[in-house]
Order: C-alpha cells, then structure tokens, then sequence
C-alpha cells in the first residue's frame, strides 16, 4: 500500500514505536523544514503509556513526493480529519516554533468538532495574536539557510552538503511562508489547558510574549522556561519530556512507567 493510498492516520501520522500499547496519544507537531522523525527519540524517553505520534507534513521525508501546503489553513485541513480518527484514546497535543501554531489550529478545529483535547502543549512560538511580522520567505537561498543556521537545530554536515541543501529548501522555504502570512486569532478559546515552554535564550519568543498564550484558552494555563534557546528540546530533552510526563500523568489515565 502506497502512502497516496493509505488511510488518513497512516498518511499523517507516524509511530516511533510498534505495537502501540500507550493508553493516551501525544500528537507531535515538527517546526518548520522538519518531519516527523524530529520526534524519533520522544517514544524512547517517555513511559510506555504515552503513544508518541508524530505529525508528517507533506514534501518531507517518506512524503517527498507530495505538494507542499500553501497555508497553514489547507495543512490543519489534513491533520485534522486525519486526527478525527484517533478517539479511541484520550488525545493530547504538543508543537514546537511553526509546529505550536499548528498544533493551536488543530485543537480547535478539533474542539468544534466535539473531539475532547486533554492538554495543548506550545513551545517556542508566540501566541496566535502575537505573530511577529517578517519575510524570511523571500529572500534568496542563501538568506533562508543562514536563518536556519542562526536558530540552531540543523546539524552543520546537513547545511554544508549542496545535495541534502538542495532537497531540504523548497520544504523549508514553504514552511516559512506558511507560518509567515498566518493570521491567528484567539476565537473560540479552547476548553483544554495549555502550557507553554520557551529557552530562555530565545530571540523567537520572550517570556512576555509566550505568557499571553493564556488568552487562547478558557482552561488552565501555565509557562515554563528552559536554559537554551530556539532549540533548547533538541539539545536538552529531558527537562521538557519530564514535564510533559507529570502533566499527562495528573490525567485520569495515569502514565506511569
């Protein structure tokens, strides 16, 4: 079966880890230019009864060949009705930079739908009215790689090899105008608890900022700050998996290992 022809969560979705035994469902969303296996590590460090499922856009890894998506609106789209699928087990969401935007969106399409969300997890990314305005998406090659090499995150053999460079940009340059030209909006707040979680050395997101992402919902809300920065989860997970694990195990689904 090619992925073309799969189901909407075969196409979407992917488990680190097989067979799932998890009795909650942490949804994954990548930043921008990344894919699913930026989560590939998350089901080894979290307790078994946490299934890991990792968002795969389109245009990336084992979804090269598909379109990329022109706005973040038709991205949540897919993810979405693909997501609808998955009630079986209590389900909670987690994005990091462009990835919390996507996530955010995807909560509450999911929510109008009736589809309870446990919890929402944002990190470093400001809250949907609080965008801040740039054009990375326009500049040449050149300017879009020394952004990416100015946040951190990408290995220096990856940017230094004109081949991997080559393949990597069309995705990455489309993900910055995605989340470029999206227009957030705080309506209708959620129902779910959100917490959010920045590098305190982030110049992507300060602690004022990601603060307001208390607006986006009627529940709970909480921020935590990491030494770090854009990318502090890559280079020190496990204060963030720690904290991603009480709150899911607060839950009345317990995870413990």
């Amino acid at each position: 079966m090619t992925l073309l022809n799969a189901s909407p969560s075969d196409r979407w979705f992917r488990r680190p880890l097989a067979p799932a035994t998890g009795r909650l469902r942490l949804l994954c969303f990548p930043p921008a230019g990344s894919g699913a296996n930026f989560y590939r590590q998350w089901s080894h460090l979290m307790p078994a009864a946490i299934e890991v499922l990792a968002v795969q856009y389109p245009g990336r890894e084992d979804r090269i060949v598909e379109p990329l998506c022109e706005s973040l609106a038709s991205l949540v789209d897919g993810i979405a009705q693909a997501a609808m699928t998955l009630r079986e087990k209590p389900l909670a969401l987690f994005g990091h930079s462009m990835g919390a935007a996507v996530a955010h969106e995807t909560a509450k399409r999911l929510e109008a739908a009736g589809i309870r969300i446990e919890h929402l997890f944002v990190s470093g990314r400001p809250p949907p009215h609080r965008q801040r305005s740039k054009a990375i998406h326009r500049r040449d090659d050149d300017g879009v790689l020394a952004e990416i090499a100015r946040l951190g995150g990408t290995p220096s053999a990856v940017l230094e090899n004109a081949e991997l460079r080559a393949l990597l940009l069309p995705s990455i340059r489309a993900d910055f105008h995605l989340i470029e030209t999206y227009e957030g909006g705080l309506v209708p707040a959620l129902r779910a608890p959100v917490s959010a979680f920045i590098g305190t050395a982030d110049t992507e997101v300060g602690q004022q900022e990601a603060v307001q992402w208390a607006d986006v919902t009627g529940g709970a809300f909480d921020l935590t700050c990491y030494e770090g920065g854009h990318f502090y989860l890559v280079d020190r997970p496990a204060p963030l998996i720690r904290a991603l694990t009480a709150k899911l195990s607060a839950m009345a689904w317990p995870c413990t290992p």
